[in-house]
């Protein structure tokens, strides 16, 4: 007779012991929901995805591009792990500027944009040491760093300095271990864009310590009026980089997982990595072979046009703005600051104007999902409590209605 003894030995690896906090939250069963369940129609604030509504559409040169590549029959087979070289070459030249000068063989495609975040850590860093990591940040950062036993510190960003870095607390968490400090800009949640001043005080000071940057740019250039963008590789003149990006965000097809690790550097110290990004290449999956034959046609700017990406901004800075002058007329509820760019906002709640069944983060998201049906990520997964992020890539419309529901949740449990 069968038995399940001595299988007890058989248990998860380590790398199975990663989290994803948002998914946890969003399948989590919450108990004693008090009001009535709604009946609307679900509107969702918590995917960064801007495809969802479908008032944010790809360029057709893009499915122009896509449609030739398979009718071509040239694209079905293997291609390199790192990816096929006229993909590279195409990243490589749109994505050169300033101090930055790459070419094919700096450039290595990923599985989309978390894809690129986990190639960049595990080819810096080893069990045992340590990547400094944004508050708040991307979830992906934290979960990419444990399951490679790679321990993550975090520094502080300062929403009441348009989200800086406090570059002395960020000091003071460096040690003989610590691998890589991982930035994030524009930034995911906090919807934040950095000087060139901020930008360069960060590379003096990993400089000074001989330290490289992680460099997450998925939102390269999407800021609003009287900002500008600044890809840090650009402005390196010594320290090296490695730039994470990808076609998800700017060119509106996340679904497509289409990412890449570019590596920057100047002071030619960086072969070890190099070699290492080529070798982890192998054992990762890459980009699919007719995506990569459309990737030099896609990404460029005489087909998908600089008018194209600045209507996309234009509309999310239009977005961004019924987000923060909606939340500031919300009881309990405020912007945390002026949005600048990607495609978030931060709101800030104090949960002790509200009744006691709301009063934290778990209960105020199951309970708002289920009288109201809007869905809103809290502000706790990024590591940064009493606020929530919203999305701002609904139709206008649904952002109305969605803080409408949100006015009238908020105003029936009030003290």
């Amino acid at each position: 007779m069968s038995t399940t003894k001595g299988w007890e030995k058989v248990k998860a690896a380590e790398a199975a012991k990663g989290i994803n906090p948002i998914f946890d939250l969003v399948t989590s069963k919450p108990q004693g929901l008090l009001g009535e369940k709604s009946s609307k129609k679900l509107i969702d604030l918590s995917l960064g995805d801007p495809t969802l509504y479908g008032n944010f559409d790809l360029s057709p040169k893009v499915t122009e591009a896509v449609n030739q590549a398979l009718e071509s029959k040239k694209c079905n087979g293997y291609l390199p792990a790192a990816g096929k070289m006229e993909a590279r070459k195409a990243v490589a030249d749109r994505y050169s500027g300033g101090y930055c000068k790459l070419d094919y063989t700096d450039v290595f495609l990923t599985s989309g944009g978390c894809g690129a975040i986990d190639l960049a850590i595990s080819v810096l860093a080893n069990r045992g040491d340590n990547v400094l990591i944004p508050r708040p940040g991307f979830t992906m950062y934290k979960t990419a760093a444990m399951v490679r036993g790679v321990e993550h510190k975090m520094y502080n960003l300062l929403a009441d300095r348009k989200w800086e870095v406090d570059l002395e607390q960020l000091e003071s968490l460096i040690d003989s271990r610590t691998r890589a400090v991982l930035i994030n800009n524009p930034s995911n949640p906090c919807g934040s864009n950095f000087s060139k001043e901020h930008l360069l005080d960060i590379l003096a000071l990993c400089e000074k310590y001989h330290i490289p940057v992680i460099t997450d740019e998925i939102y390269h250039g999407m800021v609003f009026t009287g900002e500008v963008f600044y890809p840090l590789s650009t402005i390196s003149e010594s320290v090296p980089v490695l730039t994470v990006g990808g076609l998800a965000k700017q060119y509106l097809v996340p679904g497509w997982r289409v990412g890449w690790v570019t590596l920057h550097d100047p002071l030619k110290v960086f072969s070890p990595i190099k070699k290492g990004l080529s070798s982890l290449s192998d054992m990762l999956i890459t980009v699919t072979s007719f995506i990569q034959k459309a990737i030099p046609a896609i990404l460029d700017p005489s087909n998908v046009t600089e008018e194209f990406h600045a209507d996309v901004r234009s509309r999310l800075e239009q977005h961004a703005t019924i987000c923060e002058q909606r939340l500031n007329s919300i009881p309990g509820l405020k912007a945390a600051t002026k949005p600048q760019g990607s495609m978030y906002v931060m709101g800030l709640v104090d949960y002790s104007k509200f009744r006691p069944e709301v009063a934290d983060y778990f209960s105020f998201f199951h309970a708002l999902k289920h009288e109201e049906n809007v869905s809103i990520l809290p502000g706790d997964l990024f590591d940064f409590p009493d606020s929530f992020r919203f999305v701002i890539t609904p139709p206008p419309e649904l952002l109305n209605e969605a803080f409408d529901r949100i006015h009238a949740f908020c105003t029936r449990h009030l003290l």
